[in-house]
């Protein structure tokens, strides 16, 4: 580097301007990679876009911006932190922030200050606990941040913030013990202890002696013959019970009837991202401990960048599981020996006896689900589907296909003479479309989930059929909370790294490993953005 002063532009919005780092050289000739990226991060001119950059060393997990700094030690992340300048940057961990929806129109996609980041040193921690795939500096975007050169949308998820963490949580039917909207929130991996519960397992057990989560035992207790997890992808927990409570999710109005709905609903785990919590809640622990750190990562032990977010591997997700990691499905099985589980259109199938990407990896095709598009019906002629955001988006399109065919295999398990499963999940994919497309509260989002509803609203009418409902419990979740970004708040912190000299990967979107094999340019959109 021939100078010890460097300047780059970064875009914050309308304007470039020029960010000038007069230390680079000193800090990098002591070989100190890591706090010569963190002094470029948490710059001033990156403010708009860098909400909280975090990274353990020495047994602390220290966060940082450009407003202030603050550490707790690793052995009990749960606090207390101690502010090293500044303001601290997650000073407010309140999990019921935004809540109820009025409050987060009010103050939409809220900067730092006023900004809030539940279970921050709990999160944090677990996504620098895996030895080999954790990164060296997590970066955590803001609220607002939008990038479209890298595929990002007007709904974005991903932070460590409130309302891109928080995810619906309803529990509804035999066994049930809430009634009505309680004032509360949980966590993702309380949902697999919770199934369990209900289902007459527990997720503690040979191969999973410890886990993250806890049953919600004081809302449920087992004794339901059948117990179905619904998760639908990205739904913003605000709107849907808003929505439930006008009439419009009919559906979900249904299941309220009969149980009850956390307001602050569940907080998913950093980064609040698709595979990351869709096996946090399956199988009770955070990403420390199960492996999927995020929807692409870098294993350092095996130097492979994994890419576990896309249609062409979600049929082998399982295959990164750590050892001692076990599924809701393998619970159920060791309590209940004989007994038929069902996994549909979820990657995290581990132990169920029938399961959606189970056919697919018996097709022996290297595409994986994404061979599957003749097989899936026609989203033009379905009856449950909004044909207006069926034609204008093609993404809406294909997620619509591929959810009607989830509700094709749901009848073909419940319908007829079949005898149906103990234990059933089934993961919706256009509610995060609809949310990613439009944002959150938009018409788009809104009629994502109106989909959504009729066809569990044509589950319900079919164990109404049955007489199914009074011996089946339902408990409807997400992965992820949904927010709006701001088409002006754009911008890249890889290029402020870069211009600095600073080797490094960059995985996701925010995960940042230093000194790594630089990475190979980047995959589709859905997999290097988490938008899946």
């Amino acid at each position: 580097m021939p100078s010890s002063q460097r300047t780059f532009p970064v875009q914050t919005g309308a304007h470039d301007t020029a960010l000038t780092t007069g230390n680079q050289v000193r800090v990098r000739a002591d070989g100190d990679n890591l706090s010569a990226a963190v002094a470029v991060l948490t710059h001033p001119d990156l403010a708009g876009i860098v909400d909280v950059v975090a990274w353990v060393r020495d047994g602390w997990l220290t966060v940082a911006n450009a407003g202030g700094a603050s550490r707790v030690a690793l052995a009990d992340p749960t606090g207390p932190w101690q502010v090293l300048r500044g303001h601290d940057p997650v000073a407010v961990q309140d999990p019921m922030h935004g809540v109820p929806m009025d409050a987060a129109l009010d103050d939409p996609s809220p900067p730092n200050s006023r900004n809030s980041y539940p279970l921050a040193g709990v999160r944090l921690a677990s996504a620098f606990a895996d030895p080999h795939r954790s990164p060296d500096i997590v970066v955590v975007h803001s609220a607002a941040h939008h990038w479209p050169e890298r595929g990002g949308h007007l709904g974005e998820h991903g932070s460590l913030d409130a309302g891109q963490s928080r995810a619906p949580l309803l529990l509804s039917g035999a066994g049930v013990r809430g009634r009505g909207m309680l004032d509360r929130f949980a966590r993702t991996v309380d949902i697999a202890p919770t199934l369990a519960l209900l289902a007459g397992a527990s997720m503690t057990g040979p191969q999973g002696a410890e886990i993250d989560g806890r049953p919600l035992a004081d809302l449920c207790e087992p004794g339901a013959r059948h117990v179905v997890g619904l998760l639908w992808d990205g739904a913003n927990c605000n709107d849907l019970l808003n929505m439930a409570g006008t009439g419009e999710l009919p559906a979900v109005a249904r299941l309220l009837a009969r149980g009850c709905a956390l307001a602050g609903g569940a907080i998913a785990e950093f980064p609040s991202v698709t595979l990351t919590n869709h096996t946090s809640a399956l199988t009770a622990v955070g990403p420390g401990r199960h492996g999927i750190l995020n929807n692409v990562y870098f294993d350092r032990e095996t130097g492979r960048r994994i890419i576990a977010n896309d249609s062409s591997t979600w049929h082998v997700a399982c295959d990164q599981l750590r050892d001692g990691v076990w599924t809701i499905f393998e619970a159920i099985a060791a309590a209940r020996p004989g007994v038929s589980t069902a996994c549909v259109n979820e990657p995290v199938d581990r132990g169920a006896t029938y399961s959606t990407f189970a056919l697919v990896r018996s097709m022996n095709g290297g595409d994986g689900a994404s061979g599957l598009g003749e097989h899936l019906p026609s989203a033009q002629d379905d009856p449950y589907a909004t044909a207006r955001w069926v034609e204008a988006d093609p993404d809406y399109a294909w997620s619509t296909q591929v959810d009607a065919l989830g509700l094709t295999q749901v009848e073909q398990l419940w319908g007829g003479d079949a005898q149906p499963p103990a234990f059933m999940w089934w993961n919706t994919t256009l509610t995060d479309t609809g949310h990613h497309g439009g944002g959150p509260y938009s018409p788009q989002a809104r009629a994502s989930m109106i989909d959504a509803d009729r066809r569990l609203g044509a589950f319900l009418d079919l164990l109404d059929a049955r007489g199914l409902t009074d011996d089946t419990a339902i408990l409807l979740t997400a992965d992820h909370g949904s927010e709006g970004a701001d088409p002006a708040c754009t911008g890249d912190w890889d290029d402020a790294l870069r211009a600095a000299g600073i080797p490094f990967r960059d995985e996701a979107y925010g995960f940042i490993y230093l000194d790594a094999p630089s990475a190979a340019p980047g995959p589709a959109r859905e997999t290097t953005n988490d938008h899946q």
